[in-house]
């Protein structure tokens, strides 16, 4: 037996989880691997009730007994009924294939919630309340506070609590907190984002710490607006133009040493008081928020506070509203501040006025900037009226400012966000060097601060509303000293399980853009831009790149959640309530008509998570739901086999592509998924008419799209309109035949009858992005005429099918050209022109002309950065096997650059077995390879290596066709194949 042959062990995918409603929770763990070919063959999982009765077969809730089985992603819970707000205790046994136990996993626990969903079961009769004669919309967020004596010692306390809107949590007059990183953070906008009328969600605390401090305890929340109570829930079933009443639902539960417990509880019977006369002004999803520290009430949050003079609190009818609607335990991990992700001033510009003609530029104070890096991060700057200070954080993120400030009473400091600059091109909305808003539109995204005139200083925090921001414009009505300035980094993607680095620093800088665009849009839902008057769930972004974020992150219960609220969506405002929506939550912007790309999210995004996290449950809870889409779209078009129509088409796309093409190809990549999914989850009868379904949309799509007139394949991507809402786009642009997105689906689903025609196909598709000047003498029409060779031109439903059909197609060389290109339309045009986060445009900005469309430019917006998907998958060469998805079996295929400016190359990927490593170099003037890798225990790997000759490639001096446990596959057009056990490799191999 092994100390730490068994780690990481996971209830419902979590690290020893708060508030889990699951009746059968799902376990997972990790072997580590201690030489090679270390694989489980037996298990064993105890649970119970304290830490001393998990040994010696004592289990007194649930032993599985010994399975004989290599499972250890989700296996279920097999007990008895577990038991509301109760810490249970488990661990996992495991032996090998030789029947040798390997070890035991450390104690882990998970703590139940309050296992129900009606909102009353377990609540101890807590109700909805919000202050009394409140009007919704009025200025003043409401505060509410309630205070009752203990009576006796604490042995723990736990806090359920749930809100119509978003809240500021306090216990005795301290903020609620998380754990995080090893020590404490806190949340932001909990409790998320829902359909109202549909569900809402709690989050569980554990405030024993806070509670048992005191003789008497005290709760106090802020409500704010949130979601829930905002323009950006126009359009939303539950949206009211005369504004929603916000509300607080909670139950303390504490339980005495003694044995006995009681509960403190939301109730409108006197009990709570109310007040909005404190410092909390305004606030806004969009708009930011307005904080007057003149009215704060000092001690309110804490026991003995005078509230007398408050209001009452009444019920807010919510379940009378929304009879059907659910109260459920947030399943994933919370939006929250990453301090280790704080961002601090990389400058200080004080400007003092404006000159010049036209918009004219900036007037700058040398004497109060401050450029260089290391002094801005602590500098100290003063400004009066007609002044304006600009800092620079460097990067652009998504979460809010902490600042402090010094000056007067009364004074008035308003900071206003922003992602870039302007300059003295085109579209800027202001002088040169002013910060550029025009692509806000509408969300005036400020913080409006007013001091209490303290002579220590004053320290803020926004908590009720979030921004997308690099720069920060600063503002005072009076003289003030702004002492410090950090932007609070705010995400759901907490826990980063993907590296990936390469000795191109431009290649880095994409990379880092990319985590940072997931960072900043993952916040409770999926956004696609996090700084505008938009921030919505689109669902089309979210699937084309749901994979690259599962690589770079453990967003698996995250996403999970998000597809239950597009399943919400679809009954709600779904065409006959099967179609699912573009957007989800909520129901702005949500077009009706055709949706593929975006409902397609439905099916696409269950498929990817099971790839990723090897657990089929998403599949199972979303059949009905997919089953009722891919039948009504069958409804709409019957034997046609065409799909139904899209609005978006090729989002943003520089070449155009017929909509309706699009809307096929996607209709056959879900009926393929939902065969896949069919098979793998013992359905043979729907497997089998979904693999009909494809064939017949297959033949379909030939017939309609695949012309072989005189002997040349064409494939006819003219055949109709490309989107006809797509805003800043050439209405004279028409759609072109062999369109790079066209080619790319076609050839990525096998919509083609023979190898002639597919080779064909592939030649178009290299013809198309070399770009060359024969081929725009060949295509004078063509919209590529006016781009550079070696570009794409692919939209948001090509973009992530680009590089990973190319390297499949054996022309890996094209996609490292593309992703080398800094010619517009490419990766790393942004990068060149100074981005830190994905733009929604390839063209959102160019020091040539100026700035894009401003009617949609969003300068962090994540669907373009999909590439990564490629970059894991074939530069790294970690690789998915879908015969064996969670990573079970996967493929080590590292793709290595021909154009020579990329020699190393090192990704991790911590899957559900373990951390798989791949890092190769090629060296000798690109004569060898040094290849490094690990495969985790209970895993194996295909490896796919370029090599002269199988005998090249070596661990040591030995061929590694003769290395124990490897199994040589063959060798074929210059790769070497092997299946590789458990364990790490070094290994080598000539090139040539």
């Amino acid at each position: 037996m092994e100390d730490g042959a068994v780690y990481g062990l996971t209830v419902e995918h979590r690290t020893d989880p708060l508030g889990v409603d699951a009746a059968h929770p799902r376990f997972g763990w990790r072997m580590r691997a201690v030489g090679r070919g270390r694989s489980q063959g037996a298990y064993e999982i105890a649970v119970a009730s304290s830490p001393g009765k998990l040994t010696g077969g004592r289990a007194d809730v649930w032993s599985s007994g010994r399975v004989r089985s290599a499972t250890s992603v989700a296996v279920r819970y097999g007990g008895g009924p577990l038991q509301a707000s109760t810490r249970y205790y488990w661990t996992v046994t495991v032996w090998d294939t030789a029947g040798r136990r390997l070890g035991s996993g450390p104690v882990a626990w998970f703590e139940t919630g309050l296992m129900s969903t009606d909102g009353v079961t377990g609540w101890d009769d807590a109700q909805w309340i919000g202050m009394t004669g409140k009007t919704p919309n009025s200025p003043g967020a409401p505060m509410l506070r309630t205070e009752a004596p203990l009576r006796g010692r604490v042995r723990d306390a736990r806090l359920y609590v749930s809100a119509l809107g978003v809240y500021d949590l306090h216990v005795s007059g301290h903020q609620v907190t998380v754990p995080q990183d090893g020590a404490a953070t806190l949340e932001l906008l909990a409790p998320g984002w829902t359909n109202y009328d549909a569900r809402a969600n709690y989050l569980t605390y554990d405030v024993t710490h806070l509670v048992a401090r005191e003789p008497a305890v005290t709760l106090a929340a802020v409500l704010g607006n949130g979601w829930y109570n905002g323009r950006i829930s126009e359009g939303s079933t539950y949206y009211s133009e005369d504004g929603n009443a916000l509300a607080l639902k909670a139950r303390l539960l504490i339980r005495y040493t003694d044995g006995t417990s009681e509960s403190v509880v939301t109730r409108a019977d006197g009990s709570w008081k109310a007040t909005d006369t404190g410092p909390y002004r305004a606030d806004d999803i969009y708009d930011g928020q307005t904080y007057d520290a003149r009215a704060e009430l000092p001690g309110w949050t804490s026991s003995g506070f005078d509230d007398s003079a408050w209001s009452d609190t009444e019920r807010v009818p919510y379940e009378t509203r929304y009879p059907h609607a659910q109260l459920l335990a947030y399943p994933a991990e919370t939006a929250r501040l990453m301090n280790r992700w704080d961002r601090r001033p990389q400058s200080i510009t004080v400007c003092t006025g404006v000159t010049g003609e036209g918009k004219g530029r900036v007037v700058v104070d040398p004497d109060r900037t401050v450029s260089d890096p290391h002094r801005a991060v602590s500098a100290h700057v003063t400004i009066g009226a007609g002044d304006t200070a600009i800092f620079d954080l460097g990067q652009n993120m998504v979460g809010v400012p902490r600042y402090s400030l010094r000056g007067p009473e009364g004074a008035q400091v308003t900071f206003r966000f922003g992602e870039m600059l302007n300059d003295s091109g085109a579209g800027a909305d202001g002088p040169d060097g002013s910060v550029y808003r025009a692509n806000l539109r509408s969300a005036k995204a400020t913080s409006t601060y007013i001091l209490k005139g303290d002579r220590h200083g004053e320290t803020h925090q926004d908590s009720l509303t979030f921004y997308g921001f690099r720069y920060v414009s600063v503002t005072s009505t009076e003289t003030v000293t702004i002492t410090g300035l950090t932007g609070k980094v705010a995400t759901s993607a907490i826990h980063e399980t993907g590296t990936l680095t390469t000795d191109d620093a431009d290649t880095n800088q994409l990379i880092s853009n990319i985590r940072w665009g997931q960072r900043g849009n993952y916040l409770w839902v999926p956004t696609d831009c996090p700084q505008r008057d938009e921030r919505l769930g689109w669902t089309g972004d979210t699937q084309v790149f749901a994979i690259t974020g599962l690589y770079n992150a453990d967003a698996g219960p995250f996403l999970d959640h998000f597809q239950h609220t597009v399943i919400d969506s679809q009954t709600i405002y779904g065409q006959d309530k099967a179609q699912f929506t573009g957007v989800a939550p909520g129901g702005r912007y949500n077009f009706p008509g055709g949706g593929s790309g975006w409902a397609d999210c439905g099916v696409v995004l269950p498929w990817t998570l099971w790839q990723m996290t090897g657990d089929p449950a998403v599949v199972d809870s979303s059949w009905p739901a997919m089953t009722r889409y891919l039948d009504w779209i069958r409804e709409q078009t019957g034997d046609t086999y065409a799909g139904q129509g899209s609005l978006t088409g090729d989002w943003l796309a520089p070449q155009k592509t017929s909509a309706q093409l699009m809307s096929d190809v996607y209709y056959g990549y879900a009926a393929h998924l939902m065969a896949q999914m069919a098979r793998a989850t013992d359905r043979p009868t729907e497997a089998a008419a979904y693999e009909q379904l494809f064939g017949d949309i297959k033949r379909a799509f030939i017939t309609t799209y695949l012309s072989t007139e005189d002997g040349t394949v064409t494939l006819k991507s003219s055949l109709g309109d490309a989107s006809p809402i797509e805003p800043g786009s050439d209405p004279d642009q028409k759609t072109e035949d062999n369109s790079q997105t066209a080619l790319l689906w076609v050839l990525k689903l096998g919509f083609y009858d023979t190898e002639a025609q597919r080779r064909a196909l592939v030649d178009h598709l290299a013809d198309n992005i070399g770009n060359d000047a024969a081929y725009k003498a060949a295509h004078p029409k063509s919209s590529r005429v006016k781009y550079a060779e070696n570009t794409l031109s692919v939209g948001f439903l090509g973009v992530n099918v680009l590089a990973p059909v190319l390297s499949d197609e054996g022309r890996s060389d094209l996609a490292y050209e593309l992703l080398h290109q800094d010619a517009l339309p490419s990766w790393l045009f942004s990068v060149r022109g100074g981005a830190t986060t994905v733009w929604e445009r390839w063209n959102s900005y160019s020091r040539t002309d100026g700035f894009g469309p401003v009617s949609m430019n969003s300068f962090n917006h994540y669907a373009y950065g999909a590439v990564m998907e490629w970059m894991y998958a074939y530069m790294a060469g970690i690789a998915r096997d879908p015969d064996s998805p969670g990573f079970k079996r996967f493929v080590l295929q590292p793709h290595i650059d021909p154009t020579g400016k990329i020699t190393h190359v090192a990704g991790t990927h911590q899957s559900p077995y373990g951390e798989i490593r791949s890092e190769w170099r090629v060296g000798d003037s690109g004569a060898t390879l040094s290849y490094d890798l690990t495969v985790p225990a209970n895993s194996e790997a295909t490896l796919r290596l370029t090599a002269v000759s199988a005998d090249s490639v070596r661990e040591g001096r030995t061929p590694l066709s003769s290395v124990a446990g490897v199994r040589f596959l063959g060798h074929a057009d210059g790769i070497a194949c092997y299946l590789l056990p458990s364990g790490s490799y070094r290994l080598t191999s000539s090139l040539r």
